[in-house]
């Protein structure tokens, strides 16, 4: 196995040792961030001249034929080297021959992974913010095309107040929105360079951080050195906002299985998002939605892994950090795999209008609209309670819905009640009257903001 050390050993590392302690299998993932880093670095050392150009450049031309041939398939990345740095270094001296190994200048493989591993998370972060922004627009369109789209609202798992599909929605919409914020936090926040740290305690070369920093995007070099190569927090701040993400997707998702399930019927899931039985013909499974739900407890143990790796690590650098890699890619996969799915299920699933409008009506929906209208009335609020609680056993009783109660037994409650009461418990009435901010009634406004939000233009 292709290693970078080795000239104070007298003995080969035994095989078993070679094969635990490889990264090479899932540290080529970092491939091409490894080659951005060494060509910014080699840059930044004929700057200072600790390089002179000429060999800048042939390390640069080594590296770019090396990326060249990885991309275009003419050249593997196998697991002979113990990892990413060993096989783009060994193939760069193999290619350009002494000067090759100056590439490693003023550099220890603890900074230089620690910058591979930021630049690779802030690539995926930033991937991740994009496919939230395209669930979002999904979201969005959903809510603008069912503001009028009436449901029941539900706490404890039963019918509590009527709403509408785009008020629904539009809480997804704010959770979504808190997920691509925190991600936008968490980028400024990791944002900093550690490359120039060394092993530990930086390096007698006088090297041009910010310079180097510059170069890679990164807002400025990190302020300590031993922090810049034992630093994970940016790490566990991504897989704590995957695991937010998934979370807020598993609580869609189930809402998604409930919908479509024959009892309620409110949504159809597109064939291509869906699956069969192998022995009932008649299914039709909300597979997506149920391994979304699934996998979220997968991504939560990713970042518990880390935490638990990471609570008794001293400074600076220990090998204990490779394992942040492994499962960090595994999170980031399953996530983003999930929002691609989510977003198509969602932008493909139909929703049945006339079904969820009927479900509003029954179970006594609009009982807290009638006690209003009581207080409207001048019928304190805790008495309204009560006269609305006996009408609701009325309902049960004659197996009726307020709706369709007889005046009379309104009446025989409570004096106040007139022909008006219908108007005023109606599905319409009491989701349009329910104009305070956030509520079904203003759903306007909330798309304007969203829009905004999204940097759509505004609705005519």
């Amino acid at each position: 196995m292709a290693q970078l050390w080795g000239g104070r050993f007298t003995k080969a590392t035994d095989e078993l040792v070679n094969a635990y302690n490889a990264s090479i299998y899932f540290d080529k993932r970092f491939f091409t961030q490894d080659i951005r880093g060494s060509k910014a670095h080699v840059t930044m050392l004929a700057k200072q001249n600790i390089l002179t150009d000429e060999e800048a450049k042939a390390i640069v031309a080594g590296l770019e034929s090396i990326e060249r041939d990885v991309n275009e398939g003419k050249l593997l990345i196998t697991d002979e080297y113990e990892d990413i740095h060993s096989f783009n270094e060994a193939n760069l001296i193999d290619r350009i021959g002494e000067v090759g190994k100056k590439l490693h200048t003023g550099r220890s493989r603890n900074d230089q992974v620690a910058l591979d591993m930021r630049l690779y998370i802030r690539d995926e972060l930033d991937e991740t913010a994009r496919l939230m922004k395209e669930l979002l627009l999904t979201v969005e369109e959903v809510i603008e095309n069912n503001v009028d789209t009436y449901m029941p609202g539900f706490t404890h798992m039963q019918k509590a107040q009527p709403v509408t599909l785009a008020h629904h929605f539009g809480a997804y919409f704010e959770m979504f929105r808190r997920d691509l914020e925190r991600l936008s936090s968490i980028r400024e926040r990791m944002n900093v360079c550690p490359l120039g740290s060394g092993a530990l305690a930086g390096t007698t070369y006088p090297l041009d951080r910010e310079y180097v920093a510059q170069l890679l995007g990164f807002d400025r070099a990190c302020n300590n050195s031993m922090d810049g190569v034992s630093d994970r927090d940016y790490v566990v701040e991504y897989l704590d906002a995957l695991c937010l993400i998934m979370m807020h997707m598993s609580r869609l998702s189930e809402e998604i299985i409930c919908w479509n399930s024959n009892e309620y019927g409110f949504i159809e899931l597109d064939d291509s998002y869906s699956t069969g039985s192998s022995i009932m013909p008649q299914k039709k499974n909300p597979d997506i939605a149920e391994l979304v739900r699934g996998k979220t407890g997968r991504v939560y143990g990713s970042l518990v892994s880390l935490l638990t790796t990471m609570k008794g690590l001293p400074l600076a650098y220990n090998k204990d950090m490779q394992e942040d890699k492994e499962l960090t890619f595994d999170a980031i996969d399953t996530v983003n795999d999930s929002l691609k799915l989510m977003d198509g299920l969602i932008k493909t699933a139909r929703f049945n209008k006339a079904k969820m409008a009927k479900s509003a009506v029954g179970g006594y929906i609009n009982a807290t609209d009638a006690a209003d209208y009581l207080v409207r009335k001048g019928v304190p609020f805790r008495d309204a309670h009560s006269i609305i609680g006996r009408l609701v056993l009325k309902c049960i009783e004659k197996n009726t819905d307020m709706d369709s109660l007889p005046l009379e037994d309104y009446k025989a409650e409570c004096d106040a009640f007139e022909a008006d009461v219908y108007e005023a418990i109606s599905l319409e009435t009491c989701v349009a009257k329910r104009l305070t901010k956030g509520a079904p009634g203003a759903m306007k406004a909330a798309i304007a903001e969203n829009r905004a939000y999204l940097g759509l233009e505004p609705l005519a």
